[in-house]
């Protein structure tokens, strides 16, 4: 039988319609996204900035591994999913620097998603043209 990875902690991330699940180890500060590198994954710095906001902000980003799996929505929302889910992940190992990532609002889940189409309009609130005669 085939022993699998064994990982410190696990913890779920959402933002608009992504969700990732996070795994972090004790390594080295190598991150893998969907099974590539984070470099190949998000090809713009300001993605890759997100994700490492936690890690940076506690010093930490060469004292562990990250593995995440990230499904749904677009390169914004997964980089945001992922940067929650790390912080929560953060958390479950030290409980005490819960109050930092508190105050840099990295615990708060983005809960804005697109508004639903509604019948009768032609999208969330935009209704037919007006038309005089």
């Amino acid at each position: 039988m085939v022993k699998e990875k064994s990982y410190d902690v696990h913890t779920i991330g959402r933002r608009k319609s992504s969700v990732a699940r996070v795994y972090m180890l004790s390594g080295t500060g190598k991150i893998v996204v969907n099974k590539r590198d984070i470099k190949d994954y998000f090809s713009k710095a300001t993605s890759r900035y997100i994700v490492n906001q936690p890690l940076n902000l506690l010093k930490v980003s060469d004292k562990y591994d990250v593995v995440v799996n990230v499904i749904g929505g677009g390169i914004t929302g997964q980089a945001g999913a992922i940067r929650l889910g790390l912080s929560r992940a953060l958390v479950k190992l030290d409980p005490t620097i819960r109050g930092e990532l508190k105050a840099a609002g990295f615990l708060t889940r983005d809960s804005r998603k697109v508004e639903r189409k509604k019948y009768g309009l032609h999208g969330a609130r935009r209704s037919c043209q007006f038309s005089k005669r």
